[in-house]
């Protein structure tokens, strides 16, 4: 849920970039100063036992984040979503992927996906618990009673599992952002038809929840003064401005509904053949028409993927002006970049490639490039629409 700006990459897990931005490193400096205190009274041990065991159970808690936002992105993946990476920051991770759910099946598992890995990760603790402890032993391990001779394991996995139980119950409200939300809207998008219908419907339940959270925050707060209560106050507003940016976005793209790309998209697009060398690409295209990127064909016309100019121009300065512009495609999937020219123009807003290139190609349904979206494009659509709501308004 949320987002996050620009991240340190961590480490990649079956191919997808998880990374985390400087509030994580301020969230993981509170979480050791706030749990190392308690850890030492619990273990009756030395301090560096108890640190030891405070960051390395800050750090399974991230690890609990990490394997959420994997159900996310393995479950997109197959549905045919490509993810972009994974990011944690201050209020937990978020997925980014290439567009937003088609239908509300898919919106639907994608969403519980995520849920699903907490659970997941919550029952393989409980297994280890059990394992050391006993079945018999289990509940009395879990709440550290004094029944059980405390352990750095059985500490850590005293705090991890109730902190990952809340999470779920947490991520299950029905509030947009939650995945909560989220599934919500697929149900009620799935009853009524209408995606823009179940957005606002969720939305509305992520304001009422943003206000009853924040509410809950400042009582805390004003009650014992602690940390907690802060945190619930500024997670409230991240939730409110996310419910109200999605409010924002169904009103404009209702405005919208009836435009398809076709309608707004160039119709000669500057392209290069995969057959063309470097060097002739160079010269007769990018630098020709000022181009950083190309949409680049095969000899059906079909789209293969995007080629720079600055590959390009590497090539040639080497004096490999003769390779081939299809050796020079990007190493990400086509797929991304694409949309289909009859499909509605408000499927191009939940690309994410539209932001990060600037445009994305629209093929016809047998992948033949007919156009290309231009941000901009899309911008002036928008502000056309608009304006003249506004007018009549």
């Amino acid at each position: 849920m949320f987002g996050s700006r620009r991240s340190i990459k961590l480490l990649s897990v079956a191919g997808i970039r998880v990374g985390v931005d400087g509030t994580w490193f301020l969230m993981l400096f509170i979480l050791i100063m706030l749990l190392s205190g308690s850890f030492r009274d619990a273990l009756h041990s030395s301090s560096a036992v108890a640190y030891l065991t405070t960051v390395a159970t800050v750090l399974l808690f991230f690890l609990s984040l990490i394997v959420h936002e994997l159900g996310h992105a393995l479950e997109a993946r197959r549905e045919g979503i490509t993810v972009e990476r994974i990011e944690l920051f201050l209020f937990g991770g978020t997925t980014y992927m290439s567009r937003d759910a088609q239908t509300p099946g898919e919106e639907f598992r994608v969403s519980a996906a995520g849920p699903l890995g907490t659970l997941l990760f919550v029952l393989v603790c409980l297994g280890v618990d059990m394992a050391i402890v006993g079945p018999h032993r289990l509940l009395h391990a879990v709440q550290l009673d004094g029944t059980v001779q405390i352990t750095p394991v059985l500490l850590s996995l005293s705090w991890l599992v109730p902190m990952n139980v809340l999470i779920l119950v947490f991520n299950l409200v029905p509030a947009y952002p939650l995945d909560g939300g989220r599934i919500a809207r697929a149900l009620v998008w799935r009853v009524t038809g209408d995606k823009l219908r179940g957005t606002r419907a969720s939305a509305r339940l992520g304001e009422g929840f943003a206000v009853l959270l924040g509410a809950f925050g400042l009582w805390v707060l004003m009650s014992s003064g602690s940390f907690t209560g802060a945190w619930l106050m500024l997670l409230a507003v991240m939730v409110w401005q996310s419910a109200r940016l999605a409010l924002g976005g169904t009103s404009a793209a209702q405005r919208v509904q009836g435009v398809r790309v076709a309608d707004v998209m160039d119709h000669e697009p500057v392209v290069v053949h995969g057959t063309a060398t470097a060097e002739q690409a160079l010269h007769e295209s990018f630098l020709r028409y000022g181009a950083v990127w190309l949409p680049v064909i095969d000899g059906d016309g079909r789209f293969i993927g995007i080629a720079r100019g600055d590959r390009a121009q590497e090539r040639v300065d080497a004096g490999e002006g003769w390779v081939t512009v299809g050796s020079l495609l990007e190493p990400e999937a086509a797929q991304q970049l694409k949309v289909g020219e009859q499909q509605p123009l408000t499927d191009v807003l939940s690309l994410e490639a539209l932001g990060r290139l600037g445009a994305v190609v629209a093929v016809d349904h047998e992948g033949v490039l007919r156009g290309v979206v231009t941000a901009d494009q899309v911008r002036r659509v928008l502000q056309t629409v608009l304006g003249a709501s506004g007018a009549r308004s």
